[in-house]
């Protein structure tokens, strides 16, 4: 089940798609691609999203979705920020783990469900 808050891609499960196997040999412009495509698919509404969330040209979201180009700077940070994919690929490509914990969101669920069992045994 897909699950879409505010500004942020739809969430898809808790793991990165991509073996990290297949991380490896990749280019940094190409895993960030294959990252994007799983999230958004490789339409005309996939680079409408991703300048509406970047602020990047049509031209630069092309060039993403293609993998002849990575983001950098900025446009990095807001897709890092706007996809979980996006963020665990930069994390693999740097040789970093993701924490259990990675998100201030996922902390507070997880409160809110030990603080539901606790209330219900007494």
């Amino acid at each position: 089940m897909d699950e879409k808050v505010g500004n942020e891609l739809p969430k898809k499960g808790n793991s990165l798609p991509l073996p990290d196997a297949d991380l490896v040999g990749m280019s940094y412009e190409a895993a960030i691609a294959a990252a994007v495509r799983q999230e958004l698919g490789g339409s005309h509404q996939a680079i409408k999203t991703l300048m509406r969330r970047t602020g990047a040209s049509a031209r630069t979201a092309k060039n993403w979705l293609s993998g002849s180009a990575g983001p950098t700077g900025a446009h990095l940070i807001e897709l890092m920020r706007t996809s979980d994919l996006v963020y665990e690929v930069v994390l693999e490509l740097a040789g970093r783990k993701r924490s259990k914990f990675n998100s201030l969101k996922e902390a507070s669920n997880l409160l809110k469900r030990a603080i539901a069992i606790v209330e219900c045994q007494y």
